[in-house]
């Protein structure tokens, strides 16, 4: 494995799935060779990641765009390799498992939904329906002023205490 050059590498996954989307080619089993699946797998990735990238970029004017979705899979490729020492989850989380959309906490909408979201996908849990980085949290992202990738790591950091991530949430959203 070449740890040096992912960033490249990824953005050439990227860029292949948002052409391949872009020329109406569906079908996450589709857009990748042999190669590329074993490079998403060998880094905690999968087609399916790529694929929602793509779907997004096409349908929200070029959102999440190549450099949040660099930045996210970094720390999940980091959570991969380093805390769950490059062996990939047998877990996947049901959609029906998150709080509703609308739950709220400390009069935050969404974070009661996005913890556990983020938390599934720094683990590599999340079921194929679920995106992380998609348009509802994005626009939390945006509201509180948030890095997608930012959140990541805040969540990686207090894994256990989601009383410190809110307030993290509400400081920066004050700021």
């Amino acid at each position: 494995m070449k740890h040096y050059e992912f960033p490249s590498q990824f953005r050439a996954v990227y860029d292949r799935a948002v052409t391949l989307y872009g020329g109406g080619q569906r079908g996450v089993g589709t857009f990748f060779t042999p190669d590329e699946t074993r490079f998403l797998a060998a880094n905690g990735l999968t087609a399916q990641n790529l694929h929602d990238y793509a779907e997004d970029h096409h349908g929200y004017d070029g959102e999440p765009g190549p450099h949040h979705a660099l930045a996210i899979e970094l720390v999940r490729r980091d959570y991969f390799l380093n805390a769950q020492g490059g062996r990939a989850s047998t877990v996947v989380i049901g959609a029906a498992q998150l709080p509703a959309k609308s739950a709220t906490v400390r009069g935050i909408a969404w974070l009661p939904r996005l913890i556990p979201k983020a938390h599934a996908k720094l683990h590599g849990e999340l079921p194929p329906t679920l995106m992380y980085g998609c348009g509802g949290d994005r626009g939390f992202f945006r509201e509180h002023n948030i890095l997608p990738a930012e959140f990541l790591t805040l969540v990686w950091r207090h894994e256990n205490q989601p009383d410190a991530i809110a307030d993290w949430v509400v400081r920066r959203s004050r700021s």
